[in-house]
């Protein structure tokens, strides 16, 4: 990096499967809710007054979907990262929790409770996690410009953050933002992360707007 950066994290807003408390992972079934549109209209207007060079997304429905609310009007295009797309959980794709919670009990605990260690079909979805956020954290931070705007997962943020602090995937719900919630990164010309901003959702509940 030739010069410092500035990041601003979005997670989407209320999708139908956050509503049914389904998990969503990586599957595109999952769309954005009257109330998730809201959401992104808000964060919208939060940031109205702060300068973006560009905006990524993940290329998932809902993420994209809020993407397109909240650069809406820019002239640069979005950009779709496959590198921001949510963990892939295979076969509790779909399932209500609560269900998943019943039929794969062992699966399912260990992925609440000891999330890194969390395996399917021979892959171990968090750690994934890792590598595709700093992939990610490449593609975005070596684009010119000054700020840019993300649009991304819960599970794909909380990795972007862990990963820009140096904290490893057995942290990975030591961090938590809401749908909606806005992260800010300030990253100097070593490419050292600072954590300016987390899970900020003032914008949520009142005309709230940002200056930064």
């Amino acid at each position: 990096m030739s010069a410092p950066k500035k990041v601003t994290i979005v997670r989407h807003g209320l999708s139908s499967w956050n509503e049914e408390s389904r998990v969503q992972g990586s599957s595109d079934l999952s769309i954005l809710t009257e109330t998730g549109v809201q959401q992104a209209e808000r964060c919208r207007k939060a940031l109205a007054n702060i300068h973006f060079d560009q905006c990524f997304s993940s290329p998932i429905s809902r993420a994209k979907s809020t993407a397109e609310v909240l650069w809406h009007g820019k002239e640069e295009p979005l950009v779709f990262l496959d590198s921001l797309k949510e963990a892939h959980l295979f076969f509790l794709e779909g399932m209500r929790n609560v269900d998943a919670r019943k039929i794969y009990p062992k699966e399912y605990k260990t992925w609440r409770e000891d999330p890194s260690n969390f395996i399917v079909n021979g892959v171990y979805p968090v750690r994934k996690l890792w590598e595709t956020a700093n992939e990610a954290w490449k593609e975005i931070l070596f684009t010119p410009g000054d700020h840019f705007l993300v649009v991304t997962h819960k599970s794909m943020l909380r990795a972007l953050i862990c990963t820009a602090l140096g904290l490893g995937p057995e942290r990975f719900r030591a961090v938590d933002v809401n749908n909606g919630g806005i992260c800010v990164f300030n990253f100097n010309k070593r490419g050292e992360a600072v954590l300016q901003s987390l899970n900020m959702t003032a914008h949520m509940y009142s005309d709230h707007i940002y200056h930064y």
